[in-house]
Protein backbone atom coordinates (compact mmCIF):
# COMPACT_ATOMS: atom_id res chain seq x y z
CA UNK A 1 0.00 0.00 0.00
CA UNK A 2 1.28 3.47 -0.88
CA UNK A 3 2.09 5.96 2.01
CA UNK A 4 -0.51 8.71 1.46
CA UNK A 5 -0.39 12.13 2.57
CA UNK A 6 -2.96 13.09 5.51
CA UNK A 7 -5.34 15.01 3.64
CA UNK A 8 -8.60 16.70 5.76
CA UNK A 9 -10.99 14.93 3.74
CA UNK A 10 -12.22 18.79 3.38
CA UNK A 11 -8.88 20.15 1.35
CA UNK A 12 -8.94 19.47 -2.39
CA UNK A 13 -6.67 16.74 -3.41
CA UNK A 14 -5.64 18.45 -6.56
CA UNK A 15 -5.06 22.26 -6.14
CA UNK A 16 -4.09 24.36 -9.01
CA UNK A 17 -3.12 27.99 -8.32
CA UNK A 18 -2.51 30.60 -10.77
CA UNK A 19 -0.73 27.75 -13.04
CA UNK A 20 0.46 28.99 -16.29
CA UNK A 21 1.98 26.83 -18.84
CA UNK A 22 3.59 27.90 -22.02
CA UNK A 23 5.24 26.21 -25.35
CA UNK A 24 7.35 28.51 -26.87
CA UNK A 25 5.34 31.66 -27.17
CA UNK A 26 2.33 30.14 -26.82
CA UNK A 27 0.02 30.06 -23.61
CA UNK A 28 -1.49 26.83 -22.97
CA UNK A 29 -2.58 27.61 -19.49
CA UNK A 30 -3.15 31.19 -18.23
CA UNK A 31 -3.44 31.79 -14.91
CA UNK A 32 -5.34 28.78 -14.29
CA UNK A 33 -7.77 28.05 -10.72
CA UNK A 34 -8.51 24.52 -10.57
CA UNK A 35 -9.58 22.18 -7.57
CA UNK A 36 -10.85 18.65 -7.64
CA UNK A 37 -12.33 17.47 -3.89
CA UNK A 38 -11.59 13.88 -2.51
CA UNK A 39 -13.20 11.00 -3.91
CA UNK A 40 -15.05 13.64 -6.94
CA UNK A 41 -15.38 12.98 -10.64
CA UNK A 42 -14.40 15.74 -13.00
CA UNK A 43 -14.65 15.48 -16.01
CA UNK A 44 -12.50 18.25 -18.48
CA UNK A 45 -14.53 18.65 -21.87
CA UNK A 46 -13.20 21.57 -24.68
CA UNK A 47 -11.74 21.85 -28.27
CA UNK A 48 -8.99 20.82 -29.47
CA UNK A 49 -5.78 22.77 -27.68
CA UNK A 50 -7.71 24.05 -25.02
CA UNK A 51 -5.01 23.04 -22.24
CA UNK A 52 -7.36 19.73 -21.33
CA UNK A 53 -4.74 17.17 -21.25
CA UNK A 54 -1.85 19.35 -20.68
CA UNK A 55 -3.66 19.69 -16.79
CA UNK A 56 -3.30 15.53 -16.72
CA UNK A 57 0.28 15.42 -18.02
CA UNK A 58 1.44 18.26 -15.73
CA UNK A 59 -0.31 16.35 -12.65
CA UNK A 60 2.15 13.17 -13.95
CA UNK A 61 4.91 15.57 -13.96
CA UNK A 62 5.29 14.98 -17.80
CA UNK A 63 5.08 18.40 -18.33
CA UNK A 64 6.85 21.23 -15.87
CA UNK A 65 4.85 24.74 -15.43
CA UNK A 66 6.57 28.26 -15.42
CA UNK A 67 4.38 29.74 -12.86
CA UNK A 68 2.34 29.29 -9.58
CA UNK A 69 1.74 25.80 -7.81
CA UNK A 70 0.37 22.75 -7.85
CA UNK A 71 -0.91 20.91 -4.48
CA UNK A 72 -1.61 16.95 -4.54
CA UNK A 73 -2.87 14.97 -1.45
CA UNK A 74 -2.06 18.13 0.33
CA UNK A 75 1.65 18.42 -0.61
CA UNK A 76 3.47 20.60 -3.06
CA UNK A 77 3.95 18.91 -6.74
CA UNK A 78 6.29 20.85 -8.55
CA UNK A 79 7.80 22.50 -5.63
CA UNK A 80 9.14 21.22 -1.84
CA UNK A 81 10.10 22.54 1.39
CA UNK A 82 13.34 23.36 1.69
CA UNK A 83 13.47 24.94 5.43
CA UNK A 84 10.80 27.79 5.25
CA UNK A 85 10.86 28.07 1.71
CA UNK A 86 9.78 26.36 -1.34
CA UNK A 87 12.39 25.95 -4.35
CA UNK A 88 11.77 23.68 -7.26
CA UNK A 89 11.36 19.49 -6.45
CA UNK A 90 14.09 17.40 -6.46
CA UNK A 91 13.48 14.26 -8.84
CA UNK A 92 13.03 12.61 -5.43
CA UNK A 93 10.10 14.50 -4.49
CA UNK A 94 8.49 13.72 -7.70
CA UNK A 95 9.11 10.47 -7.74
CA UNK A 96 7.01 10.20 -4.73
CA UNK A 97 3.98 12.26 -5.68
CA UNK A 98 3.93 10.45 -8.65
CA UNK A 99 2.49 7.38 -6.30
CA UNK A 100 -0.44 9.19 -5.81
CA UNK A 101 -1.68 9.23 -9.11
CA UNK A 102 -2.39 6.52 -11.87
CA UNK A 103 -2.52 7.36 -15.61
CA UNK A 104 -4.51 6.31 -18.60
CA UNK A 105 -3.26 7.21 -21.98
CA UNK A 106 -5.08 7.77 -25.53
CA UNK A 107 -3.06 4.70 -26.66
CA UNK A 108 -2.33 2.22 -24.46
CA UNK A 109 1.54 2.00 -24.11
CA UNK A 110 2.14 -1.69 -23.43
CA UNK A 111 5.25 -2.96 -23.11
CA UNK A 112 5.07 -5.73 -26.67
CA UNK A 113 7.48 -8.18 -24.96
CA UNK A 114 5.39 -8.06 -22.03
CA UNK A 115 2.50 -10.75 -21.60
CA UNK A 116 -0.46 -8.97 -19.87
CA UNK A 117 0.66 -9.96 -16.41
CA UNK A 118 3.75 -9.24 -16.33
CA UNK A 119 2.56 -5.69 -17.98
CA UNK A 120 0.82 -5.26 -14.69
CA UNK A 121 3.22 -6.87 -12.11
CA UNK A 122 6.43 -5.07 -13.29
CA UNK A 123 5.84 -1.34 -11.57
CA UNK A 124 4.70 -2.39 -8.10
CA UNK A 125 7.32 -4.81 -7.62
CA UNK A 126 9.98 -2.80 -8.96
CA UNK A 127 8.19 1.10 -7.63
CA UNK A 128 6.61 -0.16 -4.36
CA UNK A 129 9.03 -2.85 -3.23
CA UNK A 130 6.27 -5.55 -3.82
CA UNK A 131 7.20 -9.46 -3.98
CA UNK A 132 6.32 -11.20 -6.82
CA UNK A 133 3.43 -13.15 -4.89
CA UNK A 134 2.04 -9.97 -3.84
CA UNK A 135 2.17 -8.16 -7.56
CA UNK A 136 0.82 -11.52 -9.22
CA UNK A 137 -2.01 -10.99 -6.41
CA UNK A 138 -2.60 -7.56 -7.73
CA UNK A 139 -2.62 -8.55 -11.06
CA UNK A 140 -5.64 -10.93 -10.54
CA UNK A 141 -7.82 -8.88 -8.47
CA UNK A 142 -7.08 -6.19 -11.18
CA UNK A 143 -7.58 -8.42 -14.15
CA UNK A 144 -10.54 -10.12 -12.97
CA UNK A 145 -12.16 -5.92 -12.15
CA UNK A 146 -11.96 -5.23 -15.96
CA UNK A 147 -12.56 -8.64 -17.32
CA UNK A 148 -9.13 -9.49 -19.10
CA UNK A 149 -8.28 -12.48 -16.51
CA UNK A 150 -8.61 -15.31 -19.24
CA UNK A 151 -6.26 -13.04 -21.00
CA UNK A 152 -3.14 -13.13 -19.00
CA UNK A 153 -1.17 -14.97 -20.40
CA UNK A 154 -1.19 -13.14 -23.89
CA UNK A 155 1.20 -10.29 -25.13
CA UNK A 156 -0.92 -7.18 -26.52
CA UNK A 157 -0.24 -7.90 -29.74
CA UNK A 158 -2.68 -10.46 -29.55
CA UNK A 159 -5.35 -8.11 -28.07
CA UNK A 160 -7.90 -5.80 -29.36
CA UNK A 161 -7.16 -2.40 -28.65
CA UNK A 162 -10.46 -2.33 -26.14
CA UNK A 163 -8.65 -5.30 -24.74
CA UNK A 164 -5.41 -3.63 -24.26
CA UNK A 165 -6.94 -0.26 -23.11
CA UNK A 166 -8.67 -2.51 -20.13
CA UNK A 167 -5.05 -3.83 -19.05
CA UNK A 168 -3.77 -0.69 -19.61
CA UNK A 169 -6.43 0.36 -16.85
CA UNK A 170 -5.87 -2.73 -14.59
CA UNK A 171 -2.04 -1.69 -15.06
CA UNK A 172 -2.65 2.19 -13.31
CA UNK A 173 -5.03 0.78 -10.74
CA UNK A 174 -2.20 -1.91 -9.50
CA UNK A 175 0.01 1.50 -8.36
CA UNK A 176 -2.75 1.51 -5.96
CA UNK A 177 -3.24 5.10 -6.74
CA UNK A 178 -5.49 7.57 -4.84
CA UNK A 179 -6.11 9.82 -8.45
CA UNK A 180 -7.18 8.24 -11.68
CA UNK A 181 -6.13 10.02 -14.44
CA UNK A 182 -7.58 9.52 -17.97
CA UNK A 183 -6.55 11.46 -21.45
CA UNK A 184 -9.43 10.38 -24.29
CA UNK A 185 -9.45 6.62 -23.01
CA UNK A 186 -11.23 5.48 -26.51
CA UNK A 187 -9.81 8.28 -28.71
CA UNK A 188 -7.65 5.57 -30.57
CA UNK A 189 -10.50 2.82 -30.49
CA UNK A 190 -12.70 1.51 -33.21
CA UNK A 191 -16.21 2.95 -32.34
CA UNK A 192 -17.38 -0.72 -31.35
CA UNK A 193 -14.90 -0.83 -28.83
CA UNK A 194 -15.46 2.36 -26.71
CA UNK A 195 -18.51 0.81 -24.76
CA UNK A 196 -16.54 -1.87 -22.97
CA UNK A 197 -13.77 0.42 -21.90
CA UNK A 198 -16.24 2.75 -20.88
CA UNK A 199 -18.49 0.25 -19.07
CA UNK A 200 -14.99 -0.14 -16.98
CA UNK A 201 -14.60 3.11 -16.01
CA UNK A 202 -18.14 3.41 -14.96
CA UNK A 203 -17.80 0.29 -12.67
CA UNK A 204 -14.54 2.16 -11.33
CA UNK A 205 -16.46 5.06 -10.14
CA UNK A 206 -19.46 3.48 -8.86
CA UNK A 207 -17.86 0.72 -6.46
CA UNK A 208 -13.99 2.41 -5.93
CA UNK A 209 -12.88 5.56 -3.38
CA UNK A 210 -11.27 6.71 -5.94
CA UNK A 211 -10.67 10.52 -7.54
CA UNK A 212 -11.53 10.34 -11.03
CA UNK A 213 -9.94 13.51 -13.59
CA UNK A 214 -11.56 12.68 -17.38
CA UNK A 215 -10.38 14.21 -20.44
CA UNK A 216 -13.30 13.03 -22.92
CA UNK A 217 -15.29 14.02 -26.45
CA UNK A 218 -17.46 11.55 -25.64
CA UNK A 219 -20.29 13.51 -23.67
CA UNK A 220 -22.99 11.12 -23.27
CA UNK A 221 -20.33 9.48 -21.30
CA UNK A 222 -19.36 12.50 -19.20
CA UNK A 223 -22.72 13.35 -18.44
CA UNK A 224 -23.43 9.83 -16.85
CA UNK A 225 -20.47 9.11 -14.95
CA UNK A 226 -19.03 13.23 -13.13
CA UNK A 227 -19.85 14.70 -10.33
CA UNK A 228 -18.78 17.77 -12.25
CA UNK A 229 -17.79 19.37 -15.71
CA UNK A 230 -15.46 21.99 -16.65
CA UNK A 231 -15.50 23.30 -19.92
CA UNK A 232 -11.98 24.72 -20.78
CA UNK A 233 -11.03 27.12 -23.86
CA UNK A 234 -7.58 28.81 -23.97
CA UNK A 235 -5.86 27.66 -20.92
CA UNK A 236 -9.12 28.65 -18.87
CA UNK A 237 -12.24 27.33 -17.26
CA UNK A 238 -14.94 29.11 -19.11
CA UNK A 239 -17.75 27.33 -17.06
CA UNK A 240 -18.66 24.41 -14.26
CA UNK A 241 -20.85 22.74 -12.76
CA UNK A 242 -22.77 19.52 -12.68
CA UNK A 243 -23.33 17.23 -16.12
CA UNK A 244 -27.36 18.72 -16.19
CA UNK A 245 -26.78 21.60 -16.04
CA UNK A 246 -23.86 22.52 -17.82
CA UNK A 247 -25.35 19.91 -20.39
CA UNK A 248 -28.62 21.08 -20.75
CA UNK A 249 -28.99 25.00 -19.87
CA UNK A 250 -24.28 26.09 -20.69
CA UNK A 251 -24.51 30.02 -19.74
CA UNK A 252 -21.64 31.03 -21.45
CA UNK A 253 -21.57 31.55 -25.51
CA UNK A 254 -18.62 29.36 -25.81
CA UNK A 255 -19.64 26.74 -24.09
CA UNK A 256 -23.10 26.80 -25.59
CA UNK A 257 -20.84 26.74 -29.40
CA UNK A 258 -18.74 24.15 -28.37
CA UNK A 259 -21.17 21.52 -27.08
CA UNK A 260 -23.95 22.75 -30.61
CA UNK A 261 -21.02 21.64 -32.60
CA UNK A 262 -19.67 18.88 -30.98
CA UNK A 263 -23.25 17.16 -30.44
CA UNK A 264 -23.73 18.05 -34.67
CA UNK A 265 -21.22 15.96 -35.00
CA UNK A 266 -22.45 12.89 -33.56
Amino acid sequence: MNEQASVPDTDPIIRFDKVVKRFGETTILDQLDFSVARNEIVTIIGPSGSGKSTVLRILMTLETIQEGLIHVAGEPLWHELQGDRLVPASVEHLRKMRKHMGMVFQQFNLFPHMTVRRNITEAPMRVLGLSRAEAEALAEEYLQLVGMMEHADKFPRQLSGGQQQRVAIARALAMRPKIMLFDEPTSALDPELVGEVLSVIRNLADQHDLTMLLVTHEMQFARQISDRVCFFDKGVIVEEGPPEQLFTAPAEARTQAFLKDILARG
